[in-house]
Protein backbone atom coordinates (compact mmCIF):
# COMPACT_ATOMS: atom_id res chain seq x y z
CA UNK A 1 0.00 0.00 0.00
CA UNK A 2 1.30 3.43 -0.91
CA UNK A 3 2.07 5.88 1.89
CA UNK A 4 -0.36 8.48 0.50
CA UNK A 5 -3.21 5.95 0.32
CA UNK A 6 -2.46 4.75 3.86
CA UNK A 7 -2.53 8.30 5.22
CA UNK A 8 -5.84 9.01 3.49
CA UNK A 9 -7.41 5.85 4.97
CA UNK A 10 -6.01 6.62 8.39
CA UNK A 11 -7.43 10.13 8.33
CA UNK A 12 -10.80 8.81 7.14
CA UNK A 13 -10.91 6.23 9.91
CA UNK A 14 -10.01 8.85 12.52
CA UNK A 15 -12.68 11.19 11.18
CA UNK A 16 -15.35 8.47 11.34
CA UNK A 17 -14.35 7.49 14.86
CA UNK A 18 -14.34 11.14 16.01
CA UNK A 19 -17.76 11.73 14.48
CA UNK A 20 -19.12 8.64 16.18
CA UNK A 21 -17.61 9.79 19.49
CA UNK A 22 -18.97 13.29 19.02
CA UNK A 23 -22.43 11.93 18.18
CA UNK A 24 -22.32 9.68 21.22
CA UNK A 25 -21.20 12.61 23.38
CA UNK A 26 -24.00 14.79 22.00
CA UNK A 27 -26.55 12.06 22.71
CA UNK A 28 -25.24 11.76 26.24
CA UNK A 29 -25.60 15.48 26.76
CA UNK A 30 -29.24 15.28 25.69
CA UNK A 31 -30.03 13.04 28.67
CA UNK A 32 -31.56 15.47 31.17
CA UNK A 33 -31.74 14.72 34.86
CA UNK A 34 -34.91 14.85 36.89
CA UNK A 35 -38.54 13.90 36.45
CA UNK A 36 -40.28 13.99 33.08
CA UNK A 37 -44.05 13.73 32.84
CA UNK A 38 -46.46 12.66 30.15
CA UNK A 39 -50.09 13.69 30.59
CA UNK A 40 -52.56 10.81 30.20
CA UNK A 41 -55.75 12.69 31.12
CA UNK A 42 -56.27 16.44 31.39
CA UNK A 43 -59.82 17.52 32.17
CA UNK A 44 -60.83 20.89 30.64
CA UNK A 45 -60.56 23.69 33.18
CA UNK A 46 -59.96 27.43 33.41
CA UNK A 47 -56.68 29.33 33.62
CA UNK A 48 -54.24 29.51 36.53
CA UNK A 49 -54.79 32.47 38.85
CA UNK A 50 -52.55 34.11 41.46
CA UNK A 51 -53.64 34.50 45.08
CA UNK A 52 -50.30 36.23 45.72
CA UNK A 53 -49.97 37.52 49.29
CA UNK A 54 -53.31 36.33 50.59
CA UNK A 55 -54.40 33.30 52.55
CA UNK A 56 -57.36 32.66 50.28
CA UNK A 57 -56.22 29.51 48.44
CA UNK A 58 -59.49 27.83 49.42
CA UNK A 59 -61.46 30.37 47.36
CA UNK A 60 -59.17 30.03 44.34
CA UNK A 61 -59.33 26.22 44.38
CA UNK A 62 -63.08 26.18 45.02
CA UNK A 63 -63.86 28.77 42.36
CA UNK A 64 -61.56 27.02 39.87
CA UNK A 65 -63.47 23.82 40.54
CA UNK A 66 -66.82 25.59 40.04
CA UNK A 67 -65.59 27.14 36.78
CA UNK A 68 -64.58 23.67 35.55
CA UNK A 69 -67.97 22.26 36.51
CA UNK A 70 -69.75 24.97 34.52
CA UNK A 71 -67.37 24.42 31.60
CA UNK A 72 -68.12 20.70 31.71
CA UNK A 73 -71.89 21.15 31.63
CA UNK A 74 -72.24 24.20 29.35
CA UNK A 75 -69.01 24.48 27.39
CA UNK A 76 -68.68 28.10 28.56
CA UNK A 77 -65.69 29.56 30.38
CA UNK A 78 -66.39 31.98 33.19
CA UNK A 79 -63.91 33.96 35.26
CA UNK A 80 -65.69 34.08 38.61
CA UNK A 81 -64.88 36.30 41.58
CA UNK A 82 -62.87 34.70 44.37
CA UNK A 83 -63.14 37.81 46.54
CA UNK A 84 -66.94 37.71 46.52
CA UNK A 85 -66.59 34.46 48.51
CA UNK A 86 -63.81 35.89 50.67
CA UNK A 87 -65.95 38.89 51.67
CA UNK A 88 -68.92 36.75 52.68
CA UNK A 89 -66.71 34.23 54.48
CA UNK A 90 -65.07 36.93 56.58
CA UNK A 91 -68.40 38.56 57.40
CA UNK A 92 -70.03 35.31 58.52
CA UNK A 93 -66.95 34.07 60.37
CA UNK A 94 -66.85 37.31 62.39
CA UNK A 95 -70.30 36.58 63.80
CA UNK A 96 -69.29 33.11 64.91
CA UNK A 97 -65.98 34.34 66.35
CA UNK A 98 -67.75 36.92 68.48
CA UNK A 99 -70.43 34.45 69.61
CA UNK A 100 -67.66 32.07 70.72
CA UNK A 101 -65.93 34.89 72.67
CA UNK A 102 -62.94 34.65 70.34
CA UNK A 103 -62.34 30.97 71.13
CA UNK A 104 -61.71 29.93 67.54
CA UNK A 105 -59.19 30.73 64.84
CA UNK A 106 -59.93 33.87 62.92
CA UNK A 107 -58.21 34.95 59.70
CA UNK A 108 -58.32 34.39 55.97
CA UNK A 109 -58.20 30.58 56.11
CA UNK A 110 -61.26 28.51 55.23
CA UNK A 111 -62.30 25.42 53.25
CA UNK A 112 -63.60 24.69 49.76
CA UNK A 113 -66.92 24.08 51.49
CA UNK A 114 -67.07 27.83 52.16
CA UNK A 115 -67.20 28.49 48.41
CA UNK A 116 -70.16 26.15 47.90
CA UNK A 117 -71.93 27.58 50.97
CA UNK A 118 -71.50 31.16 49.78
CA UNK A 119 -72.73 30.29 46.29
CA UNK A 120 -75.78 28.52 47.70
CA UNK A 121 -76.66 31.29 50.17
CA UNK A 122 -75.55 34.46 48.38
CA UNK A 123 -74.95 33.51 44.73
CA UNK A 124 -71.86 34.32 42.68
CA UNK A 125 -70.58 37.02 40.35
CA UNK A 126 -67.98 37.40 37.57
CA UNK A 127 -64.55 38.71 38.49
CA UNK A 128 -65.14 41.67 36.18
CA UNK A 129 -68.01 42.72 38.45
CA UNK A 130 -66.21 42.18 41.77
CA UNK A 131 -62.41 41.87 41.62
CA UNK A 132 -61.90 42.80 45.27
CA UNK A 133 -58.89 44.92 44.34
CA UNK A 134 -59.45 48.26 46.10
CA UNK A 135 -56.21 48.72 48.02
CA UNK A 136 -53.72 49.86 45.39
CA UNK A 137 -52.05 46.66 44.19
CA UNK A 138 -52.47 44.59 41.03
CA UNK A 139 -52.55 41.32 42.97
CA UNK A 140 -53.97 40.49 46.43
CA UNK A 141 -51.81 41.76 49.28
CA UNK A 142 -54.02 41.24 52.30
CA UNK A 143 -51.76 41.34 55.34
CA UNK A 144 -53.07 44.72 56.43
CA UNK A 145 -56.69 43.68 55.89
CA UNK A 146 -56.16 40.51 57.91
CA UNK A 147 -54.60 42.43 60.81
CA UNK A 148 -57.30 45.13 60.81
CA UNK A 149 -60.13 42.60 60.83
CA UNK A 150 -58.48 40.52 63.57
CA UNK A 151 -57.99 43.60 65.74
CA UNK A 152 -61.59 44.68 65.17
CA UNK A 153 -63.24 41.42 66.25
CA UNK A 154 -60.86 41.13 69.21
CA UNK A 155 -61.90 44.62 70.30
CA UNK A 156 -65.57 43.63 70.06
CA UNK A 157 -64.97 40.50 72.14
CA UNK A 158 -62.95 42.47 74.71
CA UNK A 159 -65.75 44.99 75.28
CA UNK A 160 -65.85 45.45 79.04
CA UNK A 161 -69.56 46.16 79.02
CA UNK A 162 -70.06 42.57 77.83
CA UNK A 163 -72.90 43.86 75.73
CA UNK A 164 -72.56 44.08 71.97
CA UNK A 165 -73.50 47.26 70.18
CA UNK A 166 -76.12 46.85 67.44
CA UNK A 167 -73.72 48.27 64.82
CA UNK A 168 -70.52 46.28 65.32
CA UNK A 169 -71.16 43.91 62.41
CA UNK A 170 -72.23 46.77 60.15
CA UNK A 171 -68.91 48.46 60.93
CA UNK A 172 -67.05 45.21 60.23
CA UNK A 173 -68.71 44.91 56.81
CA UNK A 174 -67.77 48.54 56.13
CA UNK A 175 -64.11 47.62 56.57
CA UNK A 176 -64.53 44.78 54.08
CA UNK A 177 -66.22 47.13 51.63
CA UNK A 178 -63.34 49.62 51.97
CA UNK A 179 -60.68 47.02 51.18
CA UNK A 180 -62.52 44.68 48.81
CA UNK A 181 -65.29 46.87 47.42
CA UNK A 182 -69.01 47.07 48.07
CA UNK A 183 -70.80 43.83 47.31
CA UNK A 184 -73.01 44.10 44.21
CA UNK A 185 -76.75 43.54 44.50
CA UNK A 186 -77.38 43.80 40.75
CA UNK A 187 -75.04 43.98 37.76
CA UNK A 188 -74.96 43.63 34.00
CA UNK A 189 -73.16 40.80 32.22
CA UNK A 190 -73.26 40.22 28.45
CA UNK A 191 -75.98 42.83 28.16
CA UNK A 192 -78.29 41.24 30.73
CA UNK A 193 -79.02 42.29 34.28
CA UNK A 194 -78.49 39.79 37.12
CA UNK A 195 -78.43 39.48 40.85
CA UNK A 196 -75.74 37.21 42.31
CA UNK A 197 -78.43 34.55 42.81
CA UNK A 198 -79.89 34.79 39.31
CA UNK A 199 -76.38 34.69 37.81
CA UNK A 200 -75.70 31.48 39.74
CA UNK A 201 -78.95 29.97 38.48
CA UNK A 202 -78.17 31.02 34.91
CA UNK A 203 -74.88 29.08 34.93
CA UNK A 204 -76.66 25.94 36.10
CA UNK A 205 -74.20 25.21 38.91
CA UNK A 206 -75.86 23.42 41.83
CA UNK A 207 -73.87 23.43 45.11
CA UNK A 208 -76.00 20.54 46.39
CA UNK A 209 -74.36 18.27 43.79
CA UNK A 210 -70.95 18.63 45.47
CA UNK A 211 -69.66 16.17 48.07
CA UNK A 212 -66.59 16.61 50.26
CA UNK A 213 -64.72 13.39 51.04
CA UNK A 214 -61.91 12.38 53.39
CA UNK A 215 -60.31 9.22 54.79
CA UNK A 216 -59.30 8.71 58.41
CA UNK A 217 -59.46 5.65 60.64
CA UNK A 218 -60.62 7.41 63.80
CA UNK A 219 -64.18 7.80 62.46
CA UNK A 220 -66.62 5.27 60.98
CA UNK A 221 -66.45 4.83 57.22
CA UNK A 222 -69.34 5.90 54.99
CA UNK A 223 -70.49 8.46 57.52
CA UNK A 224 -69.84 12.19 57.62
CA UNK A 225 -67.84 14.00 60.28
CA UNK A 226 -66.31 17.50 60.62
CA UNK A 227 -62.53 17.31 60.17
CA UNK A 228 -60.93 18.83 63.26
CA UNK A 229 -58.75 21.49 61.66
CA UNK A 230 -58.66 25.22 62.51
CA UNK A 231 -59.78 26.41 59.06
CA UNK A 232 -62.96 24.31 59.23
CA UNK A 233 -64.69 27.09 61.16
CA UNK A 234 -68.03 25.96 59.69
CA UNK A 235 -67.57 22.52 61.29
CA UNK A 236 -68.77 21.24 57.93
CA UNK A 237 -68.86 17.43 57.67
CA UNK A 238 -66.94 15.38 55.10
CA UNK A 239 -67.86 11.86 54.03
CA UNK A 240 -65.34 9.39 55.46
CA UNK A 241 -64.30 6.51 53.17
CA UNK A 242 -61.44 3.96 53.11
CA UNK A 243 -58.22 5.19 51.51
CA UNK A 244 -58.50 2.93 48.47
CA UNK A 245 -62.02 4.22 47.85
CA UNK A 246 -60.92 7.84 48.09
CA UNK A 247 -58.26 7.19 45.45
CA UNK A 248 -60.78 5.29 43.30
CA UNK A 249 -63.09 8.32 43.44
CA UNK A 250 -60.26 10.62 42.29
CA UNK A 251 -59.37 8.31 39.38
CA UNK A 252 -62.97 7.75 38.35
CA UNK A 253 -63.70 11.48 38.39
CA UNK A 254 -60.71 12.44 36.25
CA UNK A 255 -61.20 9.64 33.73
CA UNK A 256 -64.82 10.69 33.30
CA UNK A 257 -64.22 14.39 32.77
CA UNK A 258 -64.55 15.83 36.30
CA UNK A 259 -61.96 17.85 38.22
CA UNK A 260 -61.67 17.86 42.01
CA UNK A 261 -61.02 20.56 44.59
CA UNK A 262 -58.13 19.35 46.75
CA UNK A 263 -57.21 20.33 50.30
CA UNK A 264 -53.72 19.06 51.13
CA UNK A 265 -50.49 19.66 53.01
CA UNK A 266 -47.60 20.88 50.84
CA UNK A 267 -45.19 21.60 53.70
CA UNK A 268 -43.40 18.25 53.29
CA UNK A 269 -39.82 18.29 51.95
CA UNK A 270 -41.04 16.17 49.06
CA UNK A 271 -42.90 19.15 47.60
CA UNK A 272 -40.77 21.27 45.27
CA UNK A 273 -42.76 24.05 43.59
CA UNK A 274 -39.86 25.30 41.47
CA UNK A 275 -39.29 21.87 39.92
CA UNK A 276 -43.00 21.08 39.79
CA UNK A 277 -42.81 17.77 41.67
CA UNK A 278 -44.37 16.43 44.88
CA UNK A 279 -43.23 13.03 46.20
CA UNK A 280 -42.93 11.07 49.44
CA UNK A 281 -39.48 9.36 49.27
CA UNK A 282 -38.87 6.08 51.05
CA UNK A 283 -36.08 6.80 53.52
CA UNK A 284 -35.25 3.10 53.71
CA UNK A 285 -35.36 2.01 50.06
CA UNK A 286 -34.85 -1.58 48.93
CA UNK A 287 -32.21 -1.44 46.20
CA UNK A 288 -30.68 -4.08 43.96
CA UNK A 289 -27.22 -5.58 44.44
CA UNK A 290 -24.37 -3.29 45.41
CA UNK A 291 -26.64 -0.23 45.23
CA UNK A 292 -28.05 -1.16 48.65
CA UNK A 293 -24.59 -1.24 50.21
CA UNK A 294 -23.68 2.09 48.60
CA UNK A 295 -26.88 3.64 49.96
CA UNK A 296 -26.29 2.36 53.48
CA UNK A 297 -22.73 3.69 53.38
CA UNK A 298 -23.98 7.24 52.89
CA UNK A 299 -24.30 9.54 55.87
CA UNK A 300 -27.79 10.64 56.89
CA UNK A 301 -27.09 14.06 55.42
CA UNK A 302 -25.99 12.54 52.11
CA UNK A 303 -29.09 10.32 52.03
CA UNK A 304 -31.33 13.36 52.59
CA UNK A 305 -29.60 15.15 49.73
CA UNK A 306 -30.16 12.17 47.41
CA UNK A 307 -33.81 11.78 48.41
CA UNK A 308 -34.72 15.40 47.85
CA UNK A 309 -32.45 16.47 44.98
CA UNK A 310 -35.16 15.55 42.43
CA UNK A 311 -32.34 14.69 40.00
CA UNK A 312 -33.56 11.13 39.57
CA UNK A 313 -36.67 9.11 40.36
CA UNK A 314 -36.59 7.70 43.89
CA UNK A 315 -38.54 4.95 45.56
CA UNK A 316 -41.56 6.17 47.49
CA UNK A 317 -43.31 4.95 50.61
CA UNK A 318 -46.28 2.61 50.57
CA UNK A 319 -49.00 4.67 52.22
CA UNK A 320 -51.41 2.90 54.57
CA UNK A 321 -54.51 4.12 56.43
CA UNK A 322 -52.53 3.75 59.64
CA UNK A 323 -49.81 6.03 58.29
CA UNK A 324 -52.38 8.65 57.27
CA UNK A 325 -53.91 8.60 60.74
CA UNK A 326 -50.53 8.83 62.47
CA UNK A 327 -49.45 11.82 60.38
CA UNK A 328 -52.77 13.58 61.00
CA UNK A 329 -52.68 12.88 64.75
CA UNK A 330 -49.14 14.26 65.06
CA UNK A 331 -49.68 17.44 62.99
CA UNK A 332 -47.45 16.12 60.19
CA UNK A 333 -50.35 16.49 57.76
CA UNK A 334 -52.71 19.37 58.35
CA UNK A 335 -54.85 21.85 56.48
CA UNK A 336 -52.22 23.70 54.50
CA UNK A 337 -53.29 24.60 50.96
CA UNK A 338 -56.24 24.39 48.58
CA UNK A 339 -55.67 23.38 44.93
CA UNK A 340 -57.42 21.63 42.03
CA UNK A 341 -56.72 18.16 40.62
CA UNK A 342 -57.11 18.34 36.84
CA UNK A 343 -55.37 15.32 35.37
CA UNK A 344 -53.43 12.05 35.50
CA UNK A 345 -49.88 11.63 34.22
CA UNK A 346 -46.89 9.28 34.44
CA UNK A 347 -43.13 9.75 34.69
CA UNK A 348 -40.50 8.17 32.44
CA UNK A 349 -40.67 4.95 34.47
CA UNK A 350 -44.45 4.69 34.25
CA UNK A 351 -45.23 5.77 37.83
CA UNK A 352 -48.60 7.49 38.28
CA UNK A 353 -48.92 11.18 39.17
CA UNK A 354 -51.77 13.66 39.41
CA UNK A 355 -51.64 16.98 37.60
CA UNK A 356 -52.38 19.80 40.02
CA UNK A 357 -53.50 23.32 39.18
CA UNK A 358 -52.15 25.75 41.77
CA UNK A 359 -52.96 29.41 42.48
CA UNK A 360 -49.44 30.84 42.73
CA UNK A 361 -49.26 32.33 39.26
CA UNK A 362 -47.52 30.96 36.16
CA UNK A 363 -43.88 31.94 36.77
CA UNK A 364 -42.76 28.36 37.29
CA UNK A 365 -41.55 25.29 35.36
CA UNK A 366 -45.02 24.02 34.41
CA UNK A 367 -46.68 27.44 34.19
CA UNK A 368 -48.61 27.12 37.43
CA UNK A 369 -49.05 23.33 37.60
CA UNK A 370 -47.16 20.58 39.39
CA UNK A 371 -47.25 16.79 39.46
CA UNK A 372 -48.02 14.99 42.73
CA UNK A 373 -47.21 11.30 43.01
CA UNK A 374 -49.84 8.79 44.02
CA UNK A 375 -48.10 8.37 47.37
CA UNK A 376 -48.12 12.13 47.94
CA UNK A 377 -51.85 12.37 47.25
CA UNK A 378 -52.58 9.32 49.41
CA UNK A 379 -50.67 10.71 52.40
CA UNK A 380 -51.03 14.48 52.15
CA UNK A 381 -54.71 14.80 51.21
CA UNK A 382 -56.90 16.40 53.85
CA UNK A 383 -60.07 16.24 51.77
CA UNK A 384 -61.43 16.44 48.24
CA UNK A 385 -64.60 17.95 46.79
CA UNK A 386 -66.24 16.38 43.77
CA UNK A 387 -69.52 16.22 41.90
CA UNK A 388 -71.57 13.34 43.31
CA UNK A 389 -72.04 11.95 39.79
CA UNK A 390 -68.27 11.42 39.53
CA UNK A 391 -68.38 8.90 42.38
CA UNK A 392 -68.68 5.23 41.33
CA UNK A 393 -72.28 4.08 41.77
CA UNK A 394 -71.41 1.36 44.28
CA UNK A 395 -69.61 3.83 46.55
CA UNK A 396 -72.33 6.42 46.12
CA UNK A 397 -74.85 3.87 47.35
CA UNK A 398 -72.71 3.02 50.39
CA UNK A 399 -72.50 6.73 51.19
CA UNK A 400 -76.27 7.03 50.99
CA UNK A 401 -76.00 9.61 48.19
CA UNK A 402 -78.73 9.62 45.55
Amino acid sequence: MKIKTFVILLVAAFTLNFQAFAQSDTTAKKVVKGYHFTDEVVVPHTSVKNQYRSGTCWSYSGIGFVEAEILRTTGKKYNLSEMFCVNHMYSDKAIKYVRLHGKMQFGSGAEDEDVFRVIKKYGMVPDSVYSGMQYGTKLPVQGELDNVLQSFVDAVVANKNRKLTPVWHKAFDAILASYLGKLPTTFKYDGKEYTPQSFRDMTGFNPDDIVTITSFKDHPYFKGFPIAIPDNWLWAPSMNVPLDDMMAIIDNALRNGYTLAWGADVSDHGFNWRKGVAIIPNKNPKLAGSDQAKWEALSQRQQQKELYSFDSIVQEVTVTPEMRQEHYDNYLVTDDHGMQIVGIAHDQKGNIYYKIKNSWGTDQKYKGYFYASKAFVELQTMDIAVNKNAIPKKLRKEMGIK
